[in-house]
């Protein structure tokens, strides 16, 4: 079914409703992208740890290079939520991006679009290859993280590489070598070749919530399922 008014003439022929797509050409593309003295610029909120939010996130999530891990914390930086995904290598693109960490958001935690101010807040940790200075793929994902936030209420928080010379928050210069994205490649293939263990079912109690940390992780990892 079609809704509207014929075009006069002279005038641009509106495009379908299927057709409100991603704009493929490669200007689009670098239009949904951000460089990092504009990220710098965008007044995003500092973290009080980021190293326990990475050493956390790591922990939980195991991430190998391609691997993107979004995460909701509250005002105390608790973990409210977090998922992790894997992106298409030819998809730099903040578009692409956005709708893939959207969807991420809204399988895991409810939009916070009726507050007046957003109080929770989203990072994000993205495990790739090469090294760790800024590229044209990192603002595609700024770009992404900064308007998948606001289509669902979030605060748009940190963005963090994780590759084989440690972690680094873009934007502040804040960085540590521990953990490095050959680790996480390392752990998950090693996880992969250790035979299945036997869990017991879980008690119905549950745990304490706890800050992100290496420490915590049974408490972290109930935190995430929500």
């Amino acid at each position: 079914m079609t809704f509207g008014f014929a075009p006069s003439a002279g005038q641009p022929t509106p495009r379908a409703p299927g057709s409100f797509g991603m704009p493929s050409d490669s200007s689009n593309q670098l239009a949904r992208s951000l460089e990092p003295a504009e990220w710098a610029a965008a007044g995003i909120p500092l973290l009080r740890d980021p190293r326990e939010v990475v050493t956390g996130l790591h922990a939980r999530h195991l991430p190998p290079p391609r691997t993107a891990v979004v995460a909701v914390l509250d005002q105390e930086e608790r973990l409210r939520a977090s998922a992790s995904f894997t992106q298409r290598a030819d998809a730099a693109d903040g578009w692409v991006f956005r709708n893939a960490l959207l969807s991420q958001l809204r399988r895991v935690i409810p939009h916070d679009l009726r507050r007046r101010t957003p109080v929770r807040t989203a990072v994000l940790l993205y495990c790739r290859d090469g090294e760790e200075q800024w590229t044209q793929e990192d603002g595609a994902w700024m770009w992404g993280l900064r308007d998948a936030c606001t289509l669902h209420g979030l605060r748009c928080g940190a963005y963090i590489t994780l590759t084989r010379a440690g972690w680094r928050v873009l934007g502040e210069g804040r960085s540590g070598r521990r953990p490095q994205a050959e680790a996480s490649r390392r752990q998950t293939d090693a996880s992969a070749s250790r035979p299945p263990q036997h869990r017991e079912p879980p008690t119905g109690v549950e745990a304490p919530r706890g800050r992100l940390g290496g420490g915590g992780i049974e408490p972290f990892r109930r935190a995430t399922a929500m």
